[in-house]
């Protein structure tokens, strides 16, 4: 009976949920299985993957063959790794306690990348966000100069066409005024003249 390591996928349409099994491998996908090892959600992120480590090392040591993506899975949390070590205890290239020493150190590194990794997408989502601040910025000020530019145009075109009305206004007023007393002076010595008629 082949054993294989693979994934059953649960959760509903377009939010996938996988339990990771070790399964006969003419078992149908999400049919029966010998054993659950762990779940997988790639719906967060990162992924969220939990494995019964010891379990899964077990039957990857018994021979059960994973899937590609439980491959990687495994790959990812070290069950891989632990697996290629111990063949290193059988062969006698090195010993129990090298093989503890340099898992924990692989384990630290991938560990400390995590978090760098983290860390940088939260550094990045920050700069994001301080970068299109600055563009709004950018782009409210150019807003503001153009309206100001707008406005001044009018306030010029305005005060123009002020000043054109204004000089009509002093040109029309200073030809009436010089007309103006002109008028009376001629109105009085009609007045003059009329009144001896009267007489």
């Amino acid at each position: 009976m082949p054993t294989r390591i693979r994934l059953q996928r649960k959760g509903k349409k377009g939010q996938p949920f996988y339990h990771l099994v070790v399964a006969d491998g003419r078992a149908p996908r999400d049919g029966k299985f010998i054993e659950r090892l762990g779940t997988y959600n790639p719906m967060t992120h990162p992924a969220t993957i939990v494995i019964d480590f010891d379990r899964a090392l077990h039957w990857v040591q018994v021979g059960a063959q994973p899937s590609d993506t439980a491959r990687s899975i495994l790959s990812h949390q070290g069950v891989m790794f632990k697996h290629h070590l111990i063949k290193g205890i059988a062969k006698g290239a090195l010993t129990e306690e090298q093989v503890e020493e340099r898992f924990n150190a692989w384990k630290e590194e991938k560990k400390a990348k995590l978090e760098q990794l983290s860390k940088d997408k939260e550094l990045s989502k920050k700069e994001l966000h301080k970068k299109r601040l600055e563009e709004e910025r950018k782009v409210n000020e150019a807003r503001e100069a153009d309206l100001a530019k707008k406005y001044a145009k009018e306030n010029s075109v305005k005060e123009e066409a002020a000043e054109e009305v204004a000089e009509e206004a002093t040109e029309e007023v200073t030809p009436v005024e010089e007309t103006a007393p002109e008028a009376p002076e001629t109105e009085a010595p009609e007045q003059e003249k009329q009144e001896p008629a009267a007489e």
